[in-house]
């Protein structure tokens, strides 16, 4: 979608770099330089989403000491016509942008994402092997059930549109900031997305915890399946979440989501991120 101006940004969905707090004092915890070396972290939110989703868990890995950074993605947090002029390749390489950006300022770079985050998340892992420290998703997407999903190739002339996947999450009054309408045409590159990252999940080489949703409406138990089935060269965790559904980071388990991730970051040994 290059030379295409976006619509404003929803209010919520808007990118954040967050520094870690006291950090800029030796010892204060995993990221004490402060961004300059030290360690980071990649977020990354999931399709049709925002940055809105992911920031409870920047602002609790930030507090941790770590260097966070979230892009928003093209084509999201502003409205679905944007989404619908952009591919998988286009949210890559924001991923991937930022991946780079971080890794010239942090010792080590972690990545971390929701849904089609966690996709993006993998597909970092099997490019850069061991430049990157470690992986962590959340019901992250590798395909779907759905019959009707081998059309998208097809329906998005006709139908531009369908129904939205936002704000699936369990608590009462929680509101995730997306879009009430999936662009046909973007969700048929999703589906090259999955292609293509299923095939290379054996050349990832970092450890990787996976976080799943026991009851999850827009991402089934066959992802998982297909995530742990795939890694064949490096240590895979995949820890169920009882009290959540997809959007998990902004749900009643988002804490252990949160607390996991740190400690799995502050565990890893230095040689991981060589």
């Amino acid at each position: 979608m290059a030379g295409v101006p976006e619509s404003a940004v929803l209010p919520g969905a808007e990118p954040f770099d967050l520094r870690g707090a006291g950090t800029a004092d030796a010892g204060a915890g995993p990221g004490a330089a402060g961004g300059d070396g030290g360690t980071g972290v990649l977020l990354v939110h999931g399709f049709t989403g925002s940055p809105h989703s992911m920031r409870p868990w920047g602002e609790h890995l930030a507090a941790a000491g770590l260097r966070v950074s979230c892009p928003r993605l093209p084509g999201h947090g502003t409205r679905w016509q944007d989404m619908a002029r952009t591919t998988w390749q286009d949210w890559f390489g924001a991923a991937d942008e930022a991946f780079g950006e971080l890794s010239r300022t942090c010792e080590r770079v972690f990545v971390m994402g929701l849904s089609m985050g966690g996709t993006l998340t993998l597909r970092l892992a099997e490019v850069h092997g061991a430049r990157v420290a470690g992986a962590v998703t959340v019901n992250a997407s590798l395909g779907t059930d759905r019959r009707i999903a081998v059309l998208a190739p097809l329906l998005w002339r006709v139908m531009p549109t369908v129904p939205g996947v936002a704000g699936d999450i369990r608590a009462s009054g929680v509101r995730e900031v997306g879009y009430a309408r999936v662009p046909t045409r973007a969700f048929a590159s999703l589906r090259e997305l999955w292609a293509v990252t299923r095939a290379d999940l054996g050349r990832i080489v970092c450890p990787v915890v996976a976080y799943r949703s026991v009851v999850d409406h827009v991402v089934e138990p066959t992802s998982g399946r297909l995530l742990l089935e795939g890694i064949t060269s490096a240590p895979v965790e995949e820890r169920l979440l009882h009290d959540s559904y997809h959007v998990a980071t902004l749900d009643n388990d988002k804490e252990t989501i949160f607390k996991g991730s740190v400690e799995f970051v502050t565990t890893q040994p230095e040689a991981a991120a060589r």
